[in-house]
């Protein structure tokens, strides 16, 4: 079953949330990232279906394309998480707030996301310039004969990553505090 896309309304608790000018801004640059970068699943089909026939038609395997569906698969999650936060489309247990009033239940999201999702976000991105750095430094390469150059480059994504995931939080938490200080809308 497919959901709609996040127009303001918490898909999963039904309490409408304000759009701010912050908001409408990121939503929008985050859903343009997101719908781009699905395309990245349809690309990783296509190297799949590539590789299954040289390797099972052709009896020829190939390394290279084994690493790089597992780097579009890697690039295509990672941005896929901010997107999925950002349509409200990642997984809650809801089982105590989902029976609170609309008012707690953004309270508790407000302070969940201070307490547990910001610091996890500045840990993932605190260690991961260094390790991009070391990396891109080191100009490091697949360790297989015959692998993908530009190891950084794949490695790069994770502090991209998180830094729109960082974004959507951002855009999310403008929101529940336009909920909790104006009311719903």
């Amino acid at each position: 079953m497919s959901r709609p896309a996040n127009t303001g309304a918490d898909n999963l608790t039904g309490i409408e949330l304000p759009e701010t000018r912050f908001s409408r801004v990121v939503d929008h640059a985050l859903t343009v990232v997101g719908r781009a970068a699905s395309w990245l699943w349809v690309v990783l089909l296509a190297v799949i279906v590539v590789n299954v026939t040289l390797r099972y038609v052709f009896q020829e395997g190939r390394i290279e394309l084994e690493e790089l569906q597992w780097h579009l698969n890697a690039v295509a999650f990672l941005i896929a998480i901010a997107y999925a936060y950002r349509v409200d489309a990642h997984i809650r247990i809801d089982l105590v707030s989902v029976r609170l009033r609309p008012r707690l239940q953004v309270w508790i999201e407000f302070y969940s996301t201070f307490l547990l999702l910001l610091p996890f976000i500045a840990v993932v991105l605190w260690f991961s310039f260094p390790f991009v750095a070391h990396s891109w430094n080191a100009s490091e390469v697949s360790s297989s004969p015959g692998g993908l150059p530009f190891r950084w480059l794949l490695k790069g994504v994770l502090p991209v990553a998180f830094l729109l995931l960082l974004l959507a939080v951002a855009s999310r938490l403008t929101r529940l505090w336009a909920y909790l200080t104006d009311g719903p809308p």
